[in-house]
């Protein structure tokens, strides 16, 4: 019998963290709770979550350097609870490495739905597929394989989020097409995410800071209209 995914509920509010918590034991998860940021440091080591729902406005070390200092060793997916609705909070959550970003007051049927879809992309990175369905792409210097959620650049593995890899995968297994946000948004977040198209921009700048353009190889803007992953012959 397989073990129940863990997750870990961070938010001052303890009513809230009580509540979200009911939700997904009603969903067959198991739930750890805390209530600052202190407390969700620790209880990420000694927890050991399969994911994290992060509030942003935390007593002591707030959400945003909760996620700064987990993110720095691990890629465990995070989604970030706020009643913060400004695009800018939105995207300083996700360029810090953020999976999701849910605003309060949500509706639990969401909240419960996205929990789900994120652990869906995090899953087959653990996974083998057969390998007839094997998807893979590579290029001087650059392997993306969408099967086991790895990617090697110029001969080291590189750590990469699954939406961030998703990315990169979509564009590069269709060389010098370009997409625009609206596709790109759709495609890798589906047609349910209440998002920014500015989403795209924040993992495609996080994308460039790990992986530099290639003398064969880049991943490029298209001014006006989005991106591509440009082969140069």
């Amino acid at each position: 019998m397989a073990s129940k995914q863990k997750i870990l509920i961070v938010d001052d509010d303890t009513n809230i963290a009580e509540l979200i918590s009911l939700y997904l034991t009603k969903e067959c998860y198991d739930t750890h709770m805390v209530h600052d940021g202190e407390e969700a440091l620790l209880a990420y080591e000694q927890y050991g979550p399969n994911l994290i729902l992060l509030d942003l406005m935390l007593p002591g070390i707030d959400g945003y350097q909760v996620c700064r200092e987990i993110r720095a060793k691990s890629n465990i997916p995070i989604i970030m609870l706020s009643a913060k609705g400004e695009i800018f909070d939105k995207v300083l959550g996700l360029e810090l490495g953020a999976d999701d970003y849910i605003m309060k007051p949500f509706d639990s049927k969401e909240l419960v739905a996205r929990v789900k879809a994120v652990l869906r992309r995090y899953q087959p990175a653990k996974q083998e597929a057969p390998a007839a369905d094997i998807k893979c792409v590579e290029f001087p210097d650059l392997i993306i394989n969408q099967s086991n959620y790895s990617v090697i650049y110029q001969g080291k593995p590189i750590d990469m989020p699954p939406k961030e890899l998703e990315l990169l995968y979509f564009l590069a297994s269709s060389p010098n097409q370009v997409f625009t946000r609206e596709q790109l948004l759709d495609h890798i977040w589906g047609y349910e995410y209440i998002g920014d198209t500015r989403t795209v921009d924040v993992h495609v700048k996080r994308l460039r800071e790990k992986i530099k353009d290639h003398k064969t190889w880049s991943l490029a803007t298209v001014w006006g209209i989005g991106y591509k992953f440009e082969v140069k012959s």
